[in-house]
């Protein structure tokens, strides 16, 4: 038995009391009867809301997973990068490497550095002047970082 139809119960056995609407305790249970009632009403109302946005909540939560299936499946193409010794393919350089010959490419000119302000790796090609470099991640200029780490050393 749900709550409106417990209410509709305990309504027909105040009718079945004759209950003499003149007196104020007639009137009193009158009045909470018809309270109650309409409470039962918006619980059922906010039931069905409640339902109606949990299954849309899945039904998003299945799309977002296909959006996140879509964006994350080329991360694991990117895995055959990872053998590279100058590069863990996790650079701004090689963020743009369609194929392993790409990379292969990039892999030749290349010189990877990790940045001690944040340890983010940055790849640039050797023929760039480092001090023309800054970390994407953190702004700082790759040869002020250098001389950092030699001075640390």
């Amino acid at each position: 038995m749900n709550i409106s139809e417990k209410c509709a119960y305990i309504g027909g056995l105040a009718e079945g009391l004759k209950l003499d609407c003149e007196k104020a305790e007639g009137r009193l249970i009158v009045e909470l009867l018809d309270v109650i009632s309409l409470m039962a009403d918006e619980i059922e109302e906010l039931r069905n809301e409640c339902e109606t946005l949990r299954e849309y909540a899945e039904e998003l939560d299945e799309d977002l997973g296909d959006v996140e299936e879509l964006l994350y499946e080329d991360d694991e193409d990117d895995e055959d990068f990872d053998d590279f010794d100058d590069c863990d393919g996790d650079c701004a350089m090689c963020d743009g490497c369609d194929s392993l010959e790409d990379m292969e490419a990039i892999d030749e000119n290349m010189r990877c550095y990790m940045c001690p302000g944040c340890g983010d790796t940055i790849c640039y090609d050797e023929d760039m002047d480092p001090a023309n470099i800054v970390c994407p991640s953190c702004g700082k200029p790759l040869a002020e970082a250098e001389a950092e780490a030699c001075a640390a050393e």
